[in-house]
């Protein structure tokens, strides 16, 4: 298993090949994205395969709010204490979680990042880690709530840069830190993703408790092209596990 402070050449094509192939058969996105970061979660480790070098993983994607049930709508109007201008607002959605305490290997159980608003850019500055993450890829943010099709065209087509916050601990772009951060040991922070066809954005954020290097982040620049690969046959399609769907109602 690959051990994420000294992730070589040859741990990325291993794994980079494990993640284009979890979209095979997959019935949804969500399914996929269970995959992808139960793999992530499992399969990194720290030095000498001693254990888990996560402490949580977690794959997000934009989606337009009228595309979301009933209870992501409601938590997402809840953060906004408003109802959206327009059904069309996009939203950045957890779609799966692996991480060490039972209620973090579930999107539902999430406190408060089960569906966040992006009305607006002014808005969006609420939250600097995903103003951050944002920043970090390369995208634009107006281009992001409101995508121009030939623009989405060229930006699906775009290599994207790695989000890194390389110390956790009293940085201002990673919030909770005494309920999270201090009390997990969280060291860095890797976050990567792209554009997918759609103009909808996805990212897969890591929380490492082993401090991770600049050089080692951008090794992971070539999976985001992996899981982009795996979710890309579903997009536009099923999102949600008919499963969950029907625990939700």
């Amino acid at each position: 298993m690959p051990d994420i402070a000294d992730f070589t050449l040859k741990d990325m094509v291993e794994v980079s090949a494990a993640l284009r192939s979890m979209g095979s058969g997959a019935a949804s996105m969500e399914e996929v994205a269970d995959k992808i970061v139960h793999y992530l979660y499992d399969n990194l480790t720290e030095k000498d395969g001693k254990g888990n070098a996560s402490i949580l993983v977690r794959l997000f994607k934009t989606h337009p709010y009228a595309d979301l049930d009933d209870n992501l709508q409601t938590f997402a109007s809840g953060i906004m204490r408003a109802s959206p201008v327009s059904d069309k607002m996009k939203c950045l959605v957890l779609l799966a979680s692996a991480g060490m305490l039972p209620e973090w290997n579930s999107r539902k159980q999430s406190a408060g990042h089960k569906a966040i608003p992006l009305p607006s850019e002014h808005f969006i500055e609420s939250f600097p880690m995903i103003t951050q993450l944002i920043q970090q890829l390369g995208l634009e943010v107006n281009t992001l709530l409101q995508p121009d099709p030939a623009v989405v065209m060229d930006m699906a087509q775009k290599t994207y840069n790695v989000f890194l916050i390389p110390d956790a601990v009293g940085s201002i772009y990673v919030p909770a830190q005494k309920d999270f951060v201090i009390p997990f040991k969280v060291q860095s922070v890797l976050g990567f993703g792209g554009i997918l066809p759609s103009g909808n954005l996805f990212a897969i954020i890591l929380f490492s408790k082993v401090k991770l290097s600049r050089q080692t982040a951008d090794m992971f620049r070539s999976l985001a092209l992996s899981v982009k690969i795996a979710i890309l046959p579903i997009d536009g399609r099923a999102v949600f596990s008919v499963a969950h769907k029907h625990k939700e109602k």
